[in-house]
């Protein structure tokens, strides 16, 4: 509860005092007056007639104080709050081509990279989340949705690309996140791309496409995934050449305002999504308002009947007429 007006509270503070200084030196002065018969002042001034003077005083300076409070205006406030969120729409650009089979990540870098991205996913609060697959060609999984449970089941049945689909066509799958992306109205739109090889397919350079994506206020964020060994094994005893081409990724991630980063286990990979989670927090506004409750005529109405209650007892105890 507060108060419109709280320095009529004073008031209480003058009037106790007022009361207290009554009852203790004025009340001690002796005054006599002569009677011709005694009998009825004994029923007046004896015990019961001081209770009667006591509960007269307190009827009386409740009714006062209650007024008081009436008009310091006492109102009971509900704090609410309204709470709008910037969120960012996350386009997840994931390479499938076979060079994902490899098992320098355990159990190999596609379920790997799958399993981080499930984690990413997880941590997002309200965020619009995509996820485009590309080899040779682009396909989209799942587009943008708030949903995380439908967005991870799709995720889990990403497997490597057909071998007629083999390729990495990095400058093609970025030209297709952000035909996803632009339309929004998002105030925050990013990529992130994670690929294992070089740009060897498709007939968009990935710096161009990383123009476009500037254009459109769309931050890429890439990371390059493999060891740093010559040649990795990939199932049926076949290795291939590990060949990231990270001069393009670091290029892709620098023309938009986002970073690069190289994962060389599935440590580093976690860790990297764990980073770029805290790089791409949603915003959050809150603002407050008030909604006052005036409860003054509750004091008002007991002030009222408080006094009412006091002149009553007066007339009828005390015989005074109004």
């Amino acid at each position: 509860m507060e108060f419109l007006h709280p320095n009529f509270l004073y008031l209480i503070v003058i009037l106790i005092s007022l009361s207290i200084f009554k009852r203790f030196y004025l009340s001690n002065k002796a005054i006599s007056f002569q009677v011709s018969n005694t009998k009825h002042l004994k029923s007046f001034f004896g015990r019961s007639g001081i209770v009667k003077i006591r509960l007269f005083k307190f009827l009386f300076i409740s009714a006062l104080v209650c007024l008081i409070i009436a008009i310091a205006r006492p109102r009971i406030s509900t704090n609410d709050k309204n709470v709008t969120i910037e969120v960012v729409d996350i386009m997840l650009v994931l390479d499938t081509s076979s060079s994902m089979l490899a098992e320098d990540f355990k159990p190999n870098r596609l379920e790997a990279v799958k399993q981080a991205a499930k984690d990413f996913i997880d941590n997002r609060k309200g965020d619009r989340v995509g996820l485009l697959v590309f080899g040779k060609e682009t396909f989209i999984q799942c587009p943008l949705t708030v949903d995380y449970g439908v967005l991870n089941n799709l995720l889990s049945e990403v497997t490597v690309v057909e071998p007629k689909y083999d390729g990495t066509a990095i400058g093609i799958a970025i030209a297709n996140a952000i035909n996803r992306l632009r339309v929004n109205d998002s105030k925050s739109k990013v990529i992130i791309l994670l690929s294992d090889g070089s740009n060897n397919a498709g007939a968009i350079d990935p710096i161009a496409a990383a123009k476009i994506a500037k254009e459109y206020n769309i931050r890429i964020y890439t990371i390059g995934a493999g060891t740093r060994q010559a040649v990795t094994q990939i199932p049926g005893g076949r290795y291939i050449r590990n060949e990231i081409d990270e001069e393009s990724l670091k290029g892709i991630a620098l023309e938009t305002g986002g970073k690069y980063f190289r994962a060389i286990d599935k440590q580093s990979l976690t860790g990297i999504y764990s980073e770029i989670n805290e790089l791409e927090k949603s915003e959050v506004s809150i603002s407050y308002y008030s909604e006052y409750k005036e409860v003054y005529l509750w004091f008002l109405y007991a002030g009222f009947i408080l006094l009412l209650s006091s002149e009553l007892f007066r007339i009828i105890y005390f015989r005074r007429v109004l």
